[in-house]
């Protein structure tokens, strides 16, 4: 298994957002990592407001946060369809735990993800014993026992191997690693699966159709290349990205970030 990615793919304005808090990341436990992604951490003590704007990865997340003003609290966040916005101020907290696509069904296998798709769910409606988890994860200055106390949390639910959950898995791993995965028909008849069997098994496992994740990863690697160094041929990284014309990528780019991409790469982020 692989080490938690370093990429910045989705988050919009990294280096910003870098440089007014500390983000983390980090592996789980080994019994976990066929689930997870990784552990992200993110602490922040700031003398202004900020908003942090997030393109969403095909991925429910379990998530802890602290926030000035409000008591602790645990959340399940299924995919979000959108930009995620969210304001820190003061000083705060969030640990998180990002599932692989796929990876959560295990932990709650009588709920199809695409009953979680763009809900935030408060912690115990989705694991009634979580009451203790929330200062186990949070309290401790220390990461290291942070994170020590996310294995336990989830070793705690005993997830048990699903072969479909696993399978879903490595389809959207596919679709993240090869760009020849274009539209669904490609990625059904490489599999040997009717185009039906693989939305069956998408909605069920992952929370969102195969179509919706080839585009998303389009625009995660646009927004990458938008805050690049380098100036970007935006018809060029249509074709190379499988669109149809520059206007379809600026359609759904603007559609999901909130700002065309050349105003984007201009620095003329969302609002």
């Amino acid at each position: 298994m692989a080490a938690p990615r370093r990429d910045t793919r989705g988050i919009v304005d990294a280096a910003e957002l870098f440089a007014r808090v500390r983000f983390r990341r980090h592996e789980p436990a080994e019994p976990l990592r066929p689930y997870l992604e990784h552990y992200w951490l993110i602490d922040w003590d700031l003398t202004q407001p900020y908003a942090s704007h997030v393109v969403p990865h095909p991925s429910v997340n379990v998530v802890f946060q602290r926030y000035a003003g409000q008591d602790p609290f645990g959340e399940v966040a299924g995919i979000g369809l959108g930009l995620f916005t969210q304001k820190l101020e003061g000083r705060g907290r969030v640990c998180g735990i990002q599932f692989r696509p796929g990876g959560f069904r295990p932990f709650a296998p009588g709920r199809p993800l695409s009953a979680l798709t763009g809900q935030r769910l408060p912690l115990p409606e989705v694991f009634p014993d979580s009451a203790s988890a929330v200062a186990a994860v949070l309290d401790p200055d220390d990461e290291r026992a942070r994170v020590a106390a996310l294995d336990a949390f989830l070793l705690d639910l005993d997830p048990h191997p699903d072969p479909a959950a696993a399978l879903a898995t490595a389809l959207v791993d596919r679709i993240r690693a090869d760009r020849a995965i274009r539209n669904v028909g490609t990625l059904a008849e490489a599999e040997g699966m009717t185009v039906r069997a693989l939305q069956r098994l998408f909605s069920a496992y992952v929370g969102v159709g195969p179509k919706w994740i080839i585009l998303r990863y389009r625009i995660h690697e646009a927004l990458e290349r938008a805050e690049g160094s380098e100036p970007v041929n935006w018809a060029a990284l249509a074709a190379d990205l499988g669109y149809a014309d520059q206007a379809h990528l600026v359609r759904d780019f603007t559609a999901t970030v909130g700002v065309p991409p050349t105003s984007y790469a201009a620095g003329h982020g969302p609002a």
